[in-house]
């Protein structure tokens, strides 16, 4: 008990040194994450006035945040969770789990028959430290979100996904690029060096 209190102790230290936390902190973000959508957002241009943007696995709000800032008040921002968020302004927040077909179908409802220009996915499942366990429930989430954005994205729509480097990796990026005219992979700043996560952008949708 006492090494798990000790634990706990440096990942809160880490944690509250953390550059982007302190960043976010002082810029009004909801997390640190924000700064890994801004960094794909500098470099791939995947956020403009007037979109309509799905983001999925949105709690606590960091993505959803910068996603609204970029597309202003002509646009509209989607967000589903199977975690609480707090409301925020512009933002169309649907608490409930992606995997379930009924939180899907109300999803759709909120979307009206929209044409989606931007589909982002932050999404990550409950760990168990047993990779065999975590990497396939992993995968399990990008497939469902990649299904997802290929039933509401526009022509030339952009998919964005968080990915865990491991078994099946490979056979999503060939997923994707037969998709998309364009697939890149990124590693932000603000992720943390350690962890397996790799972002994929998607650009191109062929419908």
């Amino acid at each position: 008990m006492a090494r798990r209190s000790k634990s706990s102790h440096r990942w809160m230290q880490r944690h509250l040194n953390d550059e982007y936390v302190q960043r976010a902190q002082r810029e009004g973000y909801r997390s640190r994450a924000a700064y890994k959508l801004l960094e794909i957002q500098e470099k791939d241009h995947i956020l403009r006035p007037g979109q309509v943007v799905v983001d999925l696995g949105a709690a606590p709000g960091g993505w959803s945040q910068v996603a609204k800032q970029l597309v202003g008040s002509r646009g509209e921002v989607f967000a589903l969770d199977l975690l609480e968020m707090e409301p925020l302004p512009g933002v169309n927040f649907l608490q409930g789990d992606f995997r379930e077909q009924m939180v899907l179908d109300r999803l759709m409802d909120l979307l009206a028959g929209r044409p989606v220009d931007l589909v982002i996915s932050d999404m990550a499942p409950n760990t168990s430290g047993v990779l065999a366990v975590d990497q396939p429930r992993a995968m399990y989430l990008c497939e469902l979100a990649l299904d997802f954005a290929r039933q509401v994205l526009r022509p030339g729509g952009t998919f964005v996904t968080k990915v865990f480097q491991g078994e099946g990796f490979d056979d999503f990026v060939r997923d994707l690029r037969s998709g998309f005219q364009r697939m890149v992979t990124r590693k932000p700043r603000a992720s943390r060096p350690r962890s397996r996560e790799v972002y994929l952008v998607a650009t191109g949708f062929k419908s």
